[in-house]
């Protein structure tokens, strides 16, 4: 099917029939509604004040009155003496505390995040504070005590056959994992962690990695730690790792290539292809422009940001762009799939935190990420047949054809798009999200395990009965972490507790059926009551999905704010800069 704007523009503004959202805990009935009744206590309090004598009405006004004078006269003086604290806009600290406590809404948050500028102080852990979050602390546990005991300083443990996995040789699910030991309080765990990358974890094996996947667990995880202990151990890793990764820029045309060898500096496009993934060499510019920040080196900065300025200045298709670019020529591959799943997802996530990154100040990347979201909008949202879901198809065969598929990849874009509005941009960005976040939660509904497949198919026919199915060739599950971001961060930025419940149940069907004796395992169909195991715990199953949900279920939704800190595609949190 041929996409047009006429049968995939969608209007947010729209009233769409058949739509469940979340309930919103501070929505309230008007008192112009036929349903308002005034409420009890209203009424007992006039019927006293009716029965007092008219002199005791007297008196209690003139206390009153004299009370009003008095709270003046003090703000007054208070406001005076105080006038050199206050300058244009600034938000005085205490009040903002305070705004955060008693009015948790999206459009408070939204007018908040956009005048909170002191980032000095780094987050303060101390545990558990609540039964949920100390359940998914017993979670880490189980998982690092299983790779421990079999696979320690291998990337992945195999939890079914008590084996190890090993990708780029680096330590990952210790180096990946370790600020989500450092955020949950677990201090035995972070030592141990630490001492290994301390003593172990070195970058001179004559061995290609994937550039893209090393910068965001490994570069990503170093910075965080850095700056979260304070510990110039994590600083001067993070360094030789990113003097090494350098080698990747020496293409032709600046754009990286994707496979690096870190003990000779070297890089070249992979062995399956001439080209490198578009969302690859587009999500690595976090961790280089922090990276500068923390050493004083510009170098990494400049290399990265010189790739998103020529990616800046491709042609697109209304700001989306294909999956695939030449590193030699620096051009997009003609006629390769749009897609917000994989290959392209976090081209545009990191378009909207770049700029935030830099304190809002690169304001083409933020232009680049509402002209791609329009073309969201225009060319790859649609609803589904029966129950209008709204989902993010694809645009394949030379980027015309629309295919009512998408990745659990996808369900980054809620949370995104909520981080955007926090952020300034449109209303309908929000409305969007609260529609997007719901159909992902469907797709772990829709499966007796409440786990989502990798890839959801949605119906688009007139005559459809289900809106969504799955393909057996798509069933499995790697305990990816999107829907989980997406909770986080609408719960932070909208005080919606029903996206802490919907955490909870996809919690629980993680315990259910992918905890095995040493740890927890991917599964190859969740669309089966017993699902086999795939025999692989994912490094960022406890970077990404176990850090998301303790920081879901925590009482103090600000424990990392997200106007101090950005979190790269791999759960790193990293700090906010003024430019």
């Amino acid at each position: 099917m041929t996409s047009t704007k006429t049968d995939t523009y969608i209007n947010f503004c729209d009233d769409i029939t058949n739509q469940q959202r979340p309930p919103h805990r501070f929505f309230h009935e008007s008192t112009d509604s036929s349903l308002y009744i005034e409420p009890i206590a209203t009424r007992n309090f006039f019927r006293k004040w009716n029965q007092l004598s008219r002199l005791q009405r007297t008196l209690v006004l003139g206390l009153l009155i004299l009370l009003a004078i008095f709270c003046f006269v003090y703000g007054l003086s208070s406001a005076i003496s105080n006038e050199h604290n206050w300058t244009g806009n600034a938000i005085n600290s205490s009040l903002l505390l305070k705004l955060k406590q008693s009015a948790p809404s999206s459009k408070l948050k939204k007018e908040v995040l956009l005048f909170e500028t002191d980032f000095n102080q780094r987050p303060i852990f101390t545990g558990p504070a609540n039964a949920k979050q100390y359940a998914v602390v017993q979670s880490f546990k189980h998982a690092w005590k299983g790779y421990k005991e079999h696979a320690w300083g291998h990337d992945n443990l195999k939890p079914v056959s008590g084996t190890s996995f090993d990708w780029f040789s680096l330590g990952l699910t210790i180096v990946d994992g370790l600020d989500t030991a450092f955020i949950m309080g677990l201090t035995e765990e972070f030592e141990e962690g630490r001492e290994w990358i301390k003593n172990e974890l070195e970058f001179t094996k004559n061995k290609d990695v994937n550039f893209f996947e090393v910068t965001i667990r490994v570069l990503g995880a170093l910075l965080t730690n850095y700056h979260f202990s304070g510990d110039d151990m994590f600083l001067e890793k993070a360094k030789d790792l990113g003097e090494r990764l350098m080698a990747a820029f020496a293409s032709p045309s600046g754009i990286p290539y994707s496979d690096v060898n870190l003990g000779a500096r070297t890089a070249h496009v992979p062995e399956w292809s001439h080209h490198s993934s578009t969302s690859e060499i587009s999500t690595v510019q976090l961790e280089f422009r922090e990276l500068s920040r923390a050493s004083d080196n510009p170098a990494f900065e400049d290399a990265a940001a010189a790739v998103s300025e020529k990616l800046h200045q491709l042609p697109k298709k209304h700001g989306l762009v294909p999956i695939f670019i030449n590193p030699n020529t620096g051009q997009f591959v003609p006629h390769a799939t749009i897609t917000l799943g994989a290959r392209g997802d976090s081209y545009y996530e990191y378009l909207l935190k770049q700029w935030i990154q830099t304190g809002r100040t690169m304001n083409y990347l933020r232009d680049d990420y509402l002209t791609a979201i329009e073309g969201v909008r225009e060319f790859l949202a649609r609803r589904s047949v029966p129950n209008k879901r709204l989902f993010i198809g694809e645009l394949t065969t030379g980027s015309e054809a629309f295919y009512p598929k998408m990745d659990h990849l996808t369900c980054f874009l809620p949370g995104t798009l909520a981080l955007g509005h926090a952020n300034g941009l449109p209303d309908w960005h929000l409305e969007m999200a609260e529609e997007l976040i719901h159909t992902c939660y469907l797709t772990y509904a829709a499966h007796p395990t409440f786990m989502a497949p990798e890839i959801t198919h949605f119906n688009i026919g007139s005559s459809s009965t289900e809106d969504m199915f799955t393909k057996l060739a798509d069933a499995h599950s790697l305990l990816r972490p999107e829907f989980v971001e997406s909770l986080y961060v609408m719960y932070q930025l909208t005080g919606n507790t029903t996206y802490q419940d919907w955490g909870w149940q996809v919690y629980m069907g993680i315990e259910k059926y992918a905890r095995v004796p040493r740890g927890y395992t991917s599964l190859t169909n969740v669309k089966t009551e017993k699902p086999s195991p795939k025999d692989m715990m994912e490094s960022f199953f406890i970077s990404e999905t176990l850090k998301y949900l303790y920081l879901l279920f925590s009482d103090d939704r600000y424990m990392i704010d997200l106007s101090k800190y950005v979190f790269n595609s791999e759960a790193h949190p990293l700090p906010i800069h003024n430019n």
